[in-house]
């Protein structure tokens, strides 16, 4: 975990993501990006030059109609001294049931969005942590230029006036592999997510194409983000 937490206080200072008397919500879904934030977040908090309060946020797809056992988060935030409010939702009942989405990751993140800043807002933060890493920073500029034709991605910090609310994304410079290795040695309690489209998605395949192509192109990863970076581009 040292080693993402300097990545994570790298990103924080570079993007001015935290300031002094922040209350900042972190989205845990459950799974190991979430928690890798979690726990970075919680252990920054206690020596970071700007003091900030850290409060865990789940929203609960409650897919198949079924509440999802997130007893191990809540004990983890317990062990980490983070405050943790849990929100049952009808999200996958509205997307597979009702609305019957044949693509359903983009509506259900921008669903899930939602109710993480309101629950936020509710809980009194006035910024939320979401755990994207420098793999879906990448992967989601290439599904922008494939699927979408543009050339974007999503932000480093973003502001939402509509809610007076700042998103930030502290993992902004750790792969993916560091966080499943981080995972697997501090153990984790990672929640299994129950969503139909688990791992069968247009993002999955646009990180085995990345793969296969840095076969042929070495660091294209890395090239990709320092693009993004010298153009600024959606705020990098």
């Amino acid at each position: 975990m040292q080693k993402i937490m300097g990545e994570m206080r790298a990103a924080m200072e570079r993007y001015e993501m935290v300031s002094s008397g922040d209350r900042i919500a972190v989205g845990v879904s459950g799974g190991k990006d979430s928690l890798a934030l979690l726990c970075g977040m919680a252990r920054l908090r206690d020596y970071y030059p700007q003091p900030f309060e850290v409060v865990a946020l789940t929203a609960d797809p409650c897919f198949g109609g079924q509440e999802t056992d997130y007893s191990p988060i809540a004990s983890l935030c317990a062990s980490l001294g983070v405050e943790y409010h849990l929100r049952r939702t009808r999200l996958g009942e509205i997307i597979f049931e009702e609305r019957k989405e044949k693509n359903p990751c983009s509506l259900c993140a921008r669903m899930r969005r939602g109710i993480l800043h309101n629950m936020a807002k509710e809980a009194g933060c006035n910024k939320l942590a979401l755990g994207h890493h420098f793999d879906d920073a990448v992967q989601t500029f290439f599904m922008n230029l494939f699927y979408g034709g543009k050339l974007s991605c999503f932000s480093p910090k973003t502001y939402l006036s509509r809610k007076d609310l700042w998103m930030i994304r502290p993992l902004i410079f750790t792969e993916e592999a560091s966080i499943r290795a981080a995972a697997r040695r501090n153990a984790f309690p990672v929640v299994k997510s129950a969503c139909p489209a688990d791992g069968a998605t247009s993002r999955q395949d646009t990180a085995t194409l990345l793969a296969n192509l840095e076969q042929q192109f070495p660091d294209l990863r890395s090239k990709v983000m320092g693009a993004m970076q010298r153009a600024h581009l959606s705020g990098w």
